[in-house]
């Protein structure tokens, strides 16, 4: 294994091998500017990571010098930098290390995290720190101390007795909480790149119309047996287009197979699911030769009355009127489900939750698990969960508009994987590389 290389400022290398730029930074720390020294660690090289902290330093209206550098030589060798960050205005520096603290820049001098008591409920504090989807930890008492249950958008409440902290959504604050204040003993740890051969790399800007679609596919069924294997939990985040397209039976076929251990979804799957059951329709449509039924436009209303006449989804599958579907399966093999309603939905089937923030607050509890996340062809679906999902769950979004994996990264999901192609023949072959992989015995590995 090769030795790391460091480059450190108690001994630097001749002017010359300095970079213009770090050479004019060095200078205006050294007049006067307000400075503070902050240190990153980890693969900061190859996943891009040192470099995004020095674009946002000087993006911001900032400068910057490197004091020490330890450059990893081998695949599995950390990287180290120590940066002085300098702004002209204490503001402006303040506004700085709060932005590069979310790329895991801490500074040197440490602090317990500031917390102030929530004067209102359902209202943070001003100047509440605004949490990533990336690991994060805060100093209580001189040690540090991980956040649970992280994800995006949220605020930081502590414990200042039992000595732990957790993410906490605007509307579930309580008067007395005690709320984290700026970014003041708190660090994050960004993802980083995954790294191997045969590695399937879930990071973000990936997604394009011309990847080879038959490597991809092999390569996320090998995750899903991978990850059931190994006692993961996988989500499929599906959408109505799963019914529309016929491809129903597949999704159903990951479910026998123990590959689905929760669905999200919304009224619409699960409305023309039980339509197909009942009356082999989708949006009034033959499935099976593509014709319309006649009177075919009110077989969704007439399929949602008849699982809300039952009772609901499970009672109609105890009752024997429900004998197949997606939902059937789900019934049948204890897979779990939640339903999400939206201002679009008839009924809505009696399983559905119209609350938003009810459906927002179960949505969270279920995904506390999951380790693998396969989003089929739903726009808005996949960028709700994307937002409640922390970074380190794999994330792949199939769909026939490229937009939808697009969004999601750029709104935090980096580690989304986008494969841009039709449902239909994407759940065929899914299925289709699975049985391969069991058949090989893969699947057990």
């Amino acid at each position: 294994m090769l030795a790391a290389q460091t480059i450190s400022s108690a001994s630097p290398p001749d002017a010359d091998a300095w970079p213009a730029t770090v050479a004019t930074v060095g200078d205006s720390l050294r007049n006067g500017a307000f400075v503070e020294d902050v240190e990153v660690r980890g693969h900061i090289i190859d996943s891009l990571i040192l470099p995004k902290i020095l674009d946002c330093i000087t993006a911001h209206g900032g400068t910057f010098r490197i004091r020490d550098i330890t450059i990893g030589q081998a695949p599995t060798d950390p990287s180290y930098a120590l940066l002085a960050v300098g702004a002209a205005q204490e503001a402006v520096l303040q506004r700085i290390l709060a932005q590069i603290a979310d790329h895991g820049a801490v500074p040197t001098t440490l602090q317990d995290c500031q917390t102030v008591a929530a004067d209102i409920a359902g209202t943070f504090p001003e100047g509440f720190y605004s949490t990533t989807n990336q690991h994060t930890e805060v100093r209580l008492s001189g040690r540090w101390v991980p956040v649970r249950d992280q994800g995006m958008d949220c605020g930081i409440a502590v414990d200042l007795d039992g000595g732990s902290a957790r993410c906490l959504r605007m509307n579930r604050v309580e008067v007395g909480d005690a709320i984290v204040l700026g970014h003041t003993g708190i660090r994050v740890f960004p993802e980083q790149r995954s790294r191997g051969p045969e590695t399937f790399e879930f990071m973000g800007s990936q997604v394009s119309t011309e990847k080879p679609k038959g490597v991809a596919i092999r390569q996320i069924a090998r995750e899903l047996a991978q990850n059931k294997a190994s006692g993961g939990k996988t989500l499929v985040v599906a959408g109505p287009a799963v019914i529309h397209t016929g491809s129903g039976e597949f999704l159903c076929q990951l479910i026998r197979g123990g590959h689905v251990d929760c669905l999200f979804a919304g009224n619409a799957l699960a409305a023309h699911d039980v339509e197909q059951a009942l009356f082999g329709t989708s949006l009034g449509v033959y499935l099976d030769r593509g014709s319309p039924a006649e009177t075919g436009h009110a077989h969704h209303l007439r399929a949602i009355n008849r699982i809300r006449r039952a009772g609901g989804i499970r009672s109609a599958v105890e009752q024997g009127i429900l004998t197949s579907g997606v939902m059937y399966e789900c019934i049948r093999h204890g897979t779990d489900f939640l339903l999400a309603g939206s201002i679009r939905d008839d009924g809505p089937l009696p399983e559905v939750i119209t609350d938003v923030l009810q459906a927002q607050m179960r949505m969270r509890e279920k995904l506390r698990e999951v380790t693998f996340c396969l989003m089929i062809a739903t726009t808005l679906h996949s960028i709700a969960v994307g937002n409640l999902l922390p970074a380190w769950v794999k994330v792949v979004c199939v769909d026939i508009n490229p937009s939808t994996a697009i969004k999601l990264s750029d709104r935090g999901s980096f580690q989304t994987v986008g494969l841009v192609t039709d449902v239909g023949p994407f759940l065929r072959a899914l299925v289709e590389e699975l049985e391969t992989l069991k058949a090989t015995g893969v699947e057990r590995e």
